[in-house]
């Protein structure tokens, strides 16, 4: 692909074309996933970095600079995600003990609080259901069950690629809807 239909490419999806921000991602999609493996190791961990920074990509199209090789641009973003990534990961294996006071806090939570609880989980739920059937299925499969990109692919008959890119959107949506249900409910 040739500088000039990359930067077409960009443009369309920047307007949200999602044929355009399918494509853009499938042309990418290999040099950001073999970066990311190089640096996390591990092909669960590196999938889901990889959708991470083509979710990144796609809400921060605005911000590239045609100025600067979109490759390079990508892979900044990548290299961020992995430091956020490592971050994470350093803090969730901290002291193991560290938590135990959160554990007991669990149980020692006023049933005011757990009712909260419940009642945050219930809105979550039904924002789920108030999804497009696809989004529902791809969030279930993914978030409830727990599985793999590849065997979603498999479970819905549709490419690997194609299963990143709805995973990706659906984690979007629902944020968004939750983001604004949490405002209304305020």
């Amino acid at each position: 692909m040739n500088d000039e239909q990359l930067f077409l490419l960009i443009n369309k999806a920047k307007e949200k074309d999602q044929k355009a921000q399918t494509k853009l991602i499938n042309v990418f999609w290999v040099d950001v996933f073999s970066f990311v493996m190089k640096k996390v190791g591990d092909e669960n961990d590196a999938d889901e970095i990889t959708v991470n920074v083509f979710s990144k990509v796609l809400s921060k199209l605005d911000m590239y600079d045609p100025h600067f090789q979109f490759k390079t641009w990508i892979l900044t973003i990548a290299q961020n995600t992995i430091i956020d990534f490592w971050r994470k990961k350093s803090r969730e294996n901290q002291d193991p003990t560290e938590n135990l006071d959160e554990v007991k806090n669990q149980y020692a939570k006023s049933p005011e609080e757990l009712m909260i609880s419940n009642e945050e989980q219930k809105k979550i739920i039904k924002t789920i259901e108030s999804l497009d059937a696809n989004y529902q299925d791809i969030i279930k499969l993914r978030f409830f069950e727990e599985k793999s990109i590849k065997e979603i692919a498999e479970e819905l008959g549709i490419s690997v690629a194609n299963t990143k890119v709805r995973v990706m959107r659906a984690k979007k949506v629902l944020a968004e809807l939750l983001k604004n249900n949490e405002f209304e409910d305020n």
